[in-house]
Order: C-alpha cells, then sequence, then structure tokens
C-alpha cells in the first residue's frame, strides 16, 4: 500500500512524522484563530489551546499540494469550538470520556457526557444512576 489512500475523494496519510502548520478556526464564524505547528494531529474530540484559551476539535481537513507529481500533506485545518476543559473525566481503554462513567445515563463520549445532563456537571446531578454489573 502506497503512503496516501484514497477515501471519499480526501487523501489520508499513513506514516507522516512532520511538523505541520495547522490553521485553527473557529466553526462557529468561519475566522482563523491562529496558526499551531504541531507534530500531532488531534482528532475530533481532542482538545487543544491556542492562544490562552482551550478549544474542542470538532472537525479536521487536510490541505494538498501536488509537488513533483505527487500529492504531500501541506497543512491541517481545525475547526473547533470554545470550550473550558471538563474537570471531571475517565480514561477508560485508550479514550477519554467526559463524565462519571458509572452512570448509567453517561454517553462515553469525547465530545457528550450525557442526553439528560449534557453541560453538568455530575458529582449534583439528580438523574444518577449507578451502572448494575451483570452477575449470574
Amino acid at each position: 500500500m502506497s503512503l496516501l489512500s484514497v477515501c471519499f475523494g480526501c487523501l489520508y496519510p499513513f506514516a507522516m512524522k512532520l511538523s505541520l502548520s495547522t490553521e485553527v478556526i473557529s466553526s462557529h464564524s468561519d475566522s482563523t484563530l491562529g496558526h499551531l505547528h504541531l507534530e500531532w494531529s488531534p482528532q475530533p474530540g481532542a482538545y487543544i489551546e491556542c492562544e490562552g484559551q482551550t478549544y474542542l476539535v470538532l472537525e479536521r481537513k487536510h490541505c494538498y499540494s501536488l509537488r513533483s507529481g505527487r500529492y504531500q500533506l501541506h497543512k491541517i485545518a481545525l475547526y473547533v469550538q470554545a470550550f473550558d476543559a471538563p474537570t471531571e473525566g475517565s480514561l477508560v481503554g485508550d479514550r477519554w470520556m467526559i463524565g462519571d462513567t458509572t452512570c448509567l445515563y453517561n454517553a462515553r463520549s469525547e465530545l457528550l457526557r450525557c442526553a439528560i445532563n449534557p453541560n453538568g456537571p455530575c458529582d449534583r446531578c439528580t438523574h444518577y444512576q449507578a451502572i448494575r454489573s451483570q452477575t449470574n
């Protein structure tokens, strides 16, 4: 398999380890909030800090340029939303999940706490129900 793979008309790199120019764009106003050089590629649901503000990554787009007959990753555009970093979270497996993961209603997601109380906090939620363990 080549270094690049085609998927729905977009190219995704698999083996590049570069410090790429990353443009941070507000999803609300489509205005550029700043430029960063990152050595990692934040996935949707990740938190980044730009100019002292914490943002939640909602979408990531790759921008390519054609050089010497080959497409090369030129920069990454991150569409973000201003966000206060969650004070409650759990690392389950290899994923961060917002909120109290012992609650039945927790969405087990990096983006959404739960359907009942999405803005939290979990510690004062009147709808908390512990997950029942299934024992025989």
